[in-house]
């Protein structure tokens, strides 16, 4: 289980490390998105330098309109444990995002009033 953390906007913020394909691995925050129904978005200038595989284009709904997005085979680590995952890769994010996929296989325990922000493996 990993704890994370909330900004001063009530943001939903925990760490992982995108690994390159070298195998660098690099702590990032990321943001907690439930509109966004991959396993992570990043903004094409963070692509630079992790070496990971494109895919495909995919065209896509999203709060600012249709946007297209690269899918790359991007690999990261989330408590301990390497995942291969399908990246989003486009333009104007200002964030790292964290999306529903983890959710069918992590249990997210948000409590505000208590302060309390977990992710953990799903099995509790």
């Amino acid at each position: 289980m990993i704890n994370g953390r909330f900004s001063d906007d009530d943001t939903l913020i925990f760490e992982l490390s995108l690994i390159t394909s070298d195998g660098l691995e690099l702590p990032t925050d990321v943001i907690v998105d439930t509109s966004f129904s991959g396993w992570l978005a990043i903004d094409e200038q963070d692509l630079e330098g992790l070496g990971w595989t494109y895919l495909r284009t995919v065209v896509q709904q999203t709060a600012r309109g249709v946007s297209d997005f690269d899918i790359y085979a991007g690999k990261v680590r989330l408590d301990s444990s390497e995942f291969d995952i399908l990246v989003h890769v486009g333009e104007g994010l200002t964030e790292v995002l964290f999306g529903l996929k983890w959710l069918k296989t992590r249990r997210l325990v948000v409590d505000m009033a208590s302060g309390v922000l977990t992710l953990g493996d799903g099995r509790s």
